[in-house]
C-alpha cells in the first residue's frame, strides 16, 4: 500500500493506493518547507493526516510538493518519518508531480499554475530544463498569488473603477492597513493574495480586470515557456488557475503562438496512474 501525495502552497491532497486503486482520499493544508519548519510539518501531518489513515498500513510515501527543491526535500522527509517512521519515504518537486501526471512518459513542456507558477522541459525520461519561478515576489507570473497582487495593488492604488474598487471592498472586508499587514507580516502571504483569483475569474469580463488575468498570462509565457523549444513541443498545464482559466490562457498562448496541450486541475489521477505502472 502507497501513500502518494501531491502538495501545493494551499493544500495537500493524499491518496492511499493499493494495486493501482485508490482506497481513500484525504486533504490537508498545503505543505511548503520554504515557509514552515520541520516541526510545524510534523504537527500538521499528526494533526491532519495520521487520524484519516484509520488503520491503513503504508509501507511507502511518495510526497510532492512545492518548495520540495533538494535542499529542502529532508525537513520534509525528517517530519514524515516522525509520523510514519516504518515506511519508506521519497520526497519530489510539485512540478516532478505535475511532469508524472499529465506527461507520463511523453516529452513536453509541462507548467504548474496554481497559488505559485513554474514550469520546465521534459524529455520523457527527467526533467532537463527548467526556468527558475523565483516566487511570487521575484517571479510566479500567471499564479494565483500574483494576480491577486496585481489585483491588490491596482485597488489600493486607484487604477480601477470606482465601482470595482468598493465591490472588492464589500466582498472581502478589508481595510488597507489589514491588508497590509497580511502581505508583509503574517505568514503565507501567497495564500492570502491568491483568495483574491475568485474574484478575478468572477468578474473576468470586466475590461479592467480582464487586462489584469491577459498581461499576468502574457508575462507568464514570455518569460518562461518561451524559453524552451515551445514551437516543437505542446505546453501542458497543470493547476486550479490553468483550469479555472483556461479559456483566456488559450486565447493569450493563441497570440503568443504557443500549442496547449492537456489542461488538468491536479495531477493525482495521472500520479496514481504512472506509479501503479512502475
Amino acid at each position: 500500500m502507497i501513500l502518494i501525495a501531491d502538495s501545493g502552497s494551499t493544500k495537500t491532497d493524499w491518496s492511499v493506493v493499493e494495486k493501482g486503486k485508490l482506497v481513500k482520499s484525504v486533504l490537508s493544508k498545503g505543505i511548503n518547507p520554504f515557509f514552515q519548519t520541520e516541526q510545524e510539518i510534523a504537527e500538521e501531518l499528526k494533526t491532519s493526516l495520521l487520524p484519516e489513515l484509520n488503520g491503513h498500513s503504508v509501507q511507502s510515501v511518495i510526497f510532492y510538493g512545492a518548495g520540495c527543491i533538494p535542499e529542502k526535500q529532508p525537513v520534509v522527509k525528517n517530519a514524515i518519518t516522525h509520523i510514519l517512521p516504518a515506511s519508506r519515504i521519497e520526497v519530489n518537486t510539485d512540478l516532478l508531480a505535475a511532469v508524472h501526471g499529465v506527461c507520463g512518459n511523453e516529452a513536453g513542456i509541462v507548467c504548474i499554475m496554481g497559488t505559485g507558477s513554474n514550469s520546465c522541459f521534459y524529455d520523457g525520461q527527467e526533467i532537463v530544463s527548467n526556468v527558475s519561478p523565483l516566487g511570487f515576489i521575484l517571479g510566479d507570473e500567471g499564479s494565483g498569488a500574483v494576480l491577486g497582487k496585481l489585483l491588490v495593488g491596482d485597488v489600493l492604488k486607484n487604477q480601477l473603477s470606482v465601482q470595482l474598487k468598493e465591490k472588492f471592498l464589500k466582498q472581502f472586508n478589508l481595510t488597507m492597513p489589514e491588508i497590509i499587514d497580511r502581505v508583509y507580516r503574517k505568514p503565507f502571504p501567497n495564500r492570502f493574495l491568491a483568495g483574491f483569483s475568485p474574484f478575478l475569474a468572477e468578474n473576468i469580463d470586466d475590461p479592467q480586470i480582464r487586462a489584469i488575468v491577459e498581461g499576468s498570462f502574457r508575462a507568464f509565457f514570455k518569460r518562461n515557456v518561451m524559453q524552451y523549444d515551445y514551437q516543437s513541443y505542446p505546453v501542458h498545464l497543470v493547476g486550479s488557475v490553468a483550469f479555472y482559466y483556461q479559456e483566456v490562457l488559450k486565447e493569450v498562448a493563441t497570440a503568443c503562438g504557443i500549442q496547449i496541450g492537456r489542461i488538468m486541475r491536479q495531477p493525482m489521477e495521472g500520479l496514481i496512474s504512472y506509479h501503479s505502472e512502475k
